[in-house]
């Protein structure tokens, strides 16, 4: 599933195959800009903002693409038999004379003058692997819903950029709450740490080709302060292969106390959680 992690490696890919290279086709298979044709135009860089990617050409223009749930990126050699899905579903071909990327089943794809990206990537938060992270900016925002589930909140771009359902998930399971606590809910000092947290989730994974979350150390309650687990209940460190805690492992045992994983729908997005770690309400 396309998160920041996913979408920066996508953007590192397409940049390595069409910066600093000049265009020698181009063709997009979306109605509003089937015509438009960049050809023998370099392209100057392509980054991520967020879930979002960029790919500017000269001119002043952009390539604004979002990957949602199926969409793809694949980068192929001139004469390579190009593989991601039937003809029908690819929606975008650029190609330069080393390499093709070709988009399929991109919900979101359109051009616009570089001038104008604020208009399409100006609502986002601090993105968690850009140069503008600001943790405190993204708990101030989540903080401004503070009767908001945590799980749909973290899911809000607009709060902090690059967290999608798996992240959602397994930052919750290691907060040790339910995806339907309301924010100002959370335990003391949780909310900056699961930001923390989120920052070095998406970090570990950005160069990986397999996300796991099982690696990274879990928030720690600070000596003093309340636990976030019924009291006689510790969580014994983790030694297992697996490398999500919770997400896609619905009725199976927990790996940390054994309870099997239960699954509910969150705002028409599936939530995985574990009834003996995580506390708070649940559908």
């Amino acid at each position: 599933m396309p998160e920041g992690d996913t979408v920066l490696q996508t953007a590192a890919r397409l940049h390595r195959a069409l910066a600093g290279r000049t265009l020698t086709r181009f063709d997009l298979r979306v109605p509003r800009f089937a015509t438009a044709d960049l050809t023998d135009r370099g392209v100057l860089d392509v980054t991520a903002r967020g879930k979002h990617l960029l790919t500017r050409i000269e001119g002043g223009l952009t390539l604004h693409s979002h990957l949602r749930m199926d969409g793809v990126w694949r980068v192929f050699a001139p004469e390579e038999r190009w593989r991601g899905g039937p003809v029908y579903q690819v929606r975008a071909v650029l190609g330069n004379t080393e390499h093709t990327a070709v988009g399929y089943r991109l919900p979101v794809l359109e051009l616009l003058r570089t001038s104008e990206e604020e208009r399409v990537v100006g609502h986002l938060g601090p993105d968690l692997l850009g140069p503008d992270w600001d943790p405190e900016l993204a708990v101030e925002r989540l903080l401004a819903a503070p009767d908001r589930p945590i799980g749909e909140a973290l899911l809000d771009q607009r709060n902090l950029a690059g967290i999608g359902n798996v992240y959602k998930c397994e930052l919750c399971f290691l907060a040790r709450v339910t995806p339907w606590l309301p924010v100002n809910a959370l335990p003391d000092g949780v909310l900056a740490r699961l930001v923390a947290l989120a920052e070095r989730l998406l970090h570990a994974n950005r160069d990986r080709p397999t996300r796991t979350t099982t690696i990274t150390a879990e928030l720690r309650t600070p000596p003093g302060s309340r636990p976030t687990t019924p009291p006689g209940r510790p969580l014994p460190p983790v030694r297992v292969r697996e490398r999500l805690y919770v997400y896609g492992r619905a009725r199976r045992p927990c790996l940390r106390c054994g309870t099997p994983i239960r699954l509910a729908d969150q705002d028409d997005r599936p939530s995985y959680w574990c009834p003996g770690c995580q506390s708070g309400p649940t559908p």
